[in-house]
This record gives structure tokens, sequence and C-alpha cells, in this order.
């Protein structure tokens, strides 16, 4: 790892770059759901909410609208989130975050926690995940929240 480290800094990717891009692991992907967490830790779903309904962060509200009545300008490009707990289980809710085109290769949805094998990525992300393992668990656990 620390001769890697070496190697791509020298062609200017800084240590963080390259540490994240280290710590996406591929998960087990078991029919069309990853089951099992990615982090030991037990997502959040306050910090879920506020990654969610953050435009800088996870930009779901750019396509989806969902129960954050002060957020205006919610898109419609994509089903709302709200309910999202009682149509997905927690797996099938996981796959769709990490990367929706392993279900739908034309899917518009950002791979959320994949760094290899992506085009036309921004210099400031390329060989790292949008959100790291724990704020996909914490977006989970939000989304499996909303049942109603």
């Amino acid at each position: 790892m620390a001769r890697a480290r070496g190697i791509l800094a020298g062609v200017g990717l800084t240590t963080a770059v390259v540490a994240a891009a280290a710590q996406v692991a591929a998960p087990v992907v078991v029919g069309d759901a990853i089951p099992s967490p990615l982090t030991a830790a037990p997502g959040d779903a306050a910090r879920g909410r506020a990654i969610v309904a953050d435009r800088r962060v996870g930009l779901c509200l750019l396509c989806h609208s969902g129960p954050f009545p002060e957020e205006p300008f919610q898109g419609d490009l994509a089903p709302s989130l709200a309910g999202a707990g009682s149509r997905l289980d927690a797996g099938r809710l996981r796959l769709r975050l990490v990367d929706s085109r392993r279900l739908n290769p034309a899917s518009l949805m950002p791979s959320y926690h994949r760094a290899d094998g992506l085009q036309r990525v921004g210099s400031a992300w390329q060989g790292r995940p949008i959100l790291d393992a724990q704020q996909i668990e914490d977006v989970v656990a939000f989304l499996m929240s909303l049942k109603d």
C-alpha cells in the first residue's frame, strides 16, 4: 500500500484520494441486493436524512422528491423516496445506492459507492466514491424509516 501511495502521489493523486479508493471494497451482491451492511457500525437515520436533503452531498433531491417540506424544488425524474422502506428492503436499497447500474445499465442515478470503471467522472471524484461506506449505511437507515 505504501508503494502504491508513493506511485500514485507521484502522478498527482493525494494520499486521501488513494486511501479513499483503497477503502472501497467490492460488496457481495446477491440477486438484486447487497444483503450485508458495508460497515460494522449501524446506520444513523438522522445523518442519512441530512445526506439525502443536502444538495451539496447526496444530490438526491435533484431527481427524487420525498418528505422534505423544508426543501423546495424537488426532482421528478425518479421515484419519490416517500415509502421507500415499505417498497424495498435494506439490501435492495443498498445496491441501488452503491451501484444502481448493476440493475439498470441505463440508469441516470450515480454509483454512490463505486470508484472503478466509471466514465465521465470529474477530476475531484476520480478514484473515490461519492459517499463512503458509513454514509451509505446512514442513507439506507433513513430510507428504511420511510414507511409511508
